[in-house]
């Protein structure tokens, strides 16, 4: 009864609460109410992982076999709104909790028999620091956790870089040249990689990573993030 009354008083101090409507949450709801997880523009790479518009973006920069995204980006929409909450407003949360959404399609697919390990796009330390967490890093946990796959940090971003956001297919893919490396002491030999990341646009950072990976001996890597836009 006391543990009920502290609970009670505790949501009215301290709500719980949609992050993307607002609306007051049930106690097994997390971060997302049903109705928006129910509204989210999910897409359908998983069934057709290895030919779609995301594989054509990769072709002739990585070795890379499928490729797949949760929701569909669109400017303005709720995958947009989602993403601002999770990378500026302290919201580690959302990106475990549609980790976990996507891993339990990838299980009923039979995919998540695919890998070994899910390797998350790094960020910078300075980044890393000042924001808190790496949203990809998240991602890959909730997926982790649906998928019973471990996650590892085995890269590192060895330069710091410009925001990517307002360069040119060439330019971005200049901005990430050399970027990236394997971590002292990590390996990826003979493994089976789900690489994650937040975003997916031209592709670049996430071929700059595979190709660190596969250069230092993964059997494959595929491709997963939490949203793309054509």
């Amino acid at each position: 009864m006391r543990l009920l009354f502290l609970k009670d008083f505790l949501d009215l101090i301290f709500p719980r609460n949609c992050d993307l409507c607002g609306r007051s949450l049930f106690d097994f709801e997390s971060c997302l109410c049903k109705i928006c997880v129910g509204m989210l523009p999910k897409t359908i790479y998983h069934q057709m992982p290895a030919e779609n518009d995301l594989t054509d973006k990769l072709k002739g920069l990585s070795q890379i076999g499928l490729a797949m995204s949760f929701l569909r980006f669109t400017k303005n929409g709720v995958s947009q709104k989602l993403l601002h909450r999770l990378k500026y407003r302290n919201k580690p949360e959302i990106a475990v909790k549609l980790g976990n959404l996507y891993g339990q399609t990838l299980n009923k697919s039979g995919l998540y028999t695919n890998w070994d390990i899910l390797i998350p796009v790094p960020l910078h330390e300075l980044k890393h620091k000042r924001r808190g967490y790496n949203q990809s890093e998240e991602f890959g946990r909730g997926l982790g956790e649906s998928m019973s796959l471990p996650l590892r940090l085995s890269l590192k971003r060895a330069k710091f870089t410009e925001t990517q956001t307002k360069k040119s297919r060439i330019q971005r893919l200049d901005n990430v040249e050399g970027v990236f490396e394997l971590k002292p002491g990590q390996s990826v030999s003979g493994l089976r990689v789900l690489l994650v990341d937040d975003v997916m646009t031209t592709g670049a950072t996430l071929c700059a990573c595979a190709n660190v990976l596969l250069a230092n001996g993964a059997k494959m890597v595929d491709l997963v993030t939490i949203a793309a836009g054509k």
